[in-house]
């Protein structure tokens, strides 16, 4: 099974231009991303996916791989998509760019989704952590995903998932991670599919699968680290370099 990993890297972020190019203890945002993905060493080839020269040339400048998209693209699985069509590979783990903790144990979980699964009945899978704090459960930048019994996803929201009327049953939130991995078949398609209502509406690429059928094995773990979405993100993860 050839693994690879791909990190889909936008330089105008809509709530925070510019961010992969910011410092994060003296190396940008997108090279530490690229670096840790790297220094897992569960992949035959990393490479970053990008649409400006700024961050392409971050990365091959500093030995690394990166690849140009040739189209414009609404989310990071369409550009990795587009990358990876004429690419011999099995499966491709989805790295977001804003994701500099990314690490090896988490990686692995997901991996091993696919290597246990003989059957190739998972079409992808992705990483969630167990959510405690009401403010970041209330926080529409923090995604929320809800589970059937069997730990596939239901739906994916930015509002705050299950709504608890009855405040004596103990239920659980989690926050999803965008961290994916893909059988290469299953992320063509969502490259073929158009967007339908409810992934526009939320604007979670993720909700297209669910839209159109396909199932998504979520795997938990305990390590968050700082999706870097806004600036007080970027903030709270230099504190956390150091």
């Amino acid at each position: 099974m050839k693994i690879i990993s791909m990190i889909p890297a936008r330089y105008s972020a809509t709530r925070f231009p510019g961010k992969l190019m910011q410092d994060l203890g003296g190396k940008t945002v997108i090279l530490r991303t690229y670096e840790a993905t790297v220094a897992t060493k569960l992949f035959d080839d990393v490479i970053v996916v990008t649409d400006s020269n700024i961050i392409y040339n971050e990365i091959t400048s500093n030995g690394g791989k990166a690849m140009m998209s040739k189209k414009q693209h609404d989310c990071g699985s369409d550009r990795i998509a587009e990358a990876v069509e004429n690419l011999d590979v099995d499966v491709v783990i989805n790295v977001q760019g804003d994701e500099p903790f990314t690490d090896e144990v988490s990686l692995s979980k997901l991996i091993d989704v696919f290597k246990a699964d003989a059957k190739k009945e998972v079409d992808l899978a992705s990483l969630m952590v167990h959510i405690k704090d009401e403010n970041e459960i209330n926080n529409p930048n923090t995604v929320k995903v809800v589970l059937d019994q069997y730990n596939f996803a239901l739906y994916f929201s930015r509002s705050p998932i299950p709504f608890r009327r009855d405040k004596t049953v103990d239920v659980k939130y989690y926050k999803h991670k965008g961290v994916y991995a893909f059988r290469k078949e299953a992320l063509l398609d969502f490259y073929r599919w158009p967007m339908l209502p409810l992934e526009a509406s939320e604007k979670l690429e993720q909700l297209r699968y669910l839209e159109y059928g396909k199932r998504i094995k979520m795997v938990e773990t305990n390590v968050e680290g700082v999706e870097i979405d806004t600036p007080e993100d970027l903030e709270r993860a230099k504190k956390l370099w150091k």
